[in-house]
């Protein structure tokens, strides 16, 4: 597939942009206002992939997309998890101590509480980091800043504040990457990754019962969340990862009984895993509560 085009949402040197040059270095960049931009860009032939993120090691999930996904006829090729370091930035010349709110995007704010706190200024919410840069750019005033990446410092002609205001060292986002068109991951090219929503047929216990097939044959579940839909608080869909194809014996045989409780069923992508899963290892002691091999 030839890729020249990649969307994000956000403007230029939002963290997304900087995903989609990390990932995508000689393609062009392409900024939207919402999601849902993004997503119609990407259906209508306008740009050949979208850059979206799904979810936050600190501010958890981006709730928009769950919502998107099911809905759409995108599909997901592949991931990307990149480290977020988040600066302070004011205008040229601004002092820390002056500083009177900060501005940026809801999920930036909740990934640094603590210098906020600590600065004891108001936290404002904007669209987005860089948007939030722009405006302090464009409004003057030394009392104001935001929270964005160096990358919009530089584009803003900013100055960096506070270096790495991030609350937790591991702040990482995962990104998503979607295509008009299917692109499966190959079977036994390496580690696979399976995302799939799924509606869970109205009987007793039939969610505990389409989750035993992936425990019984021994496919890892790496994320299962439920949201509501329709404005009905029964209408639950579940959105799921798990590691493997579904070629694979044990994944097929767990889809398949999913299958039989469930009302609806879709895949949303066949994809590798990015190597930061590798990197990630599991604490001591929730390896000491296993079960041991012979019980």
């Amino acid at each position: 597939m030839i890729v020249r085009k990649v969307v994000f949402q956000g403007e230029l040197g939002a963290n997304s942009h900087i995903a989609c040059n990390n990932v995508f270095p000689e393609c062009e960049a392409v900024p939207m206002a919402t999601f849902e931009e993004c997503f119609n860009a990407v259906q209508n032939d306008e740009v050949d992939l979208a850059m979206i993120p799904v979810e936050n090691s600190v501010a958890g999930r981006v709730a928009d997309i769950h919502h998107l996904m099911p809905t759409s006829d995108l599909h997901i090729i592949g991931e990307y998890f990149d480290p977020i370091h988040h600066q302070l930035v004011g205008l040229r010349g601004a002092k820390l101590e002056d500083i009177t709110s900060v501005q940026s995007h809801v999920m930036a704010l909740g990934q640094c509480r603590k210098v906020i706190r600590d600065l004891g200024v108001k936290a404002v919410i904007g669209a987005d980091t860089a948007g939030s840069a722009r405006q302090v750019s464009e409004w003057k005033d030394p009392t104001k800043a935001a929270i964005a990446s160096d990358l919009a410092a530089e584009i803003y002609d900013l100055d960096i504040l506070k270096s790495d205001v991030e609350d937790e060292a591991h702040n990482t986002t995962r990104f998503i990457i979607l295509s008009k068109y299917p692109i499966k991951a190959d079977q036994g090219n390496g580690p696979v990754i399976t995302t799939f929503f799924f509606r869970v047929r109205n009987v007793p216990a039939a969610l505990y019962k389409a989750m035993g097939g992936f425990a019984t044959n021994g496919v890892n579940m790496t994320k299962l969340e439920s949201y509501q839909t329709g404005g009905k608080f029964f209408a639950t869909q579940f959105y799921a990862d798990v590691e493997g194809h579904p070629d694979d014996p044990n994944v097929k045989l767990a889809l398949e009984e999913l299958q039989f409780f469930s009302a609806e069923l879709k895949i949303l992508g066949i994809y590798p895993a990015h190597e930061y899963r590798q990197t990630i290892k599991e604490p001591e002691a929730n390896r000491a509560l296993r079960p041991s091999p012979d019980v």
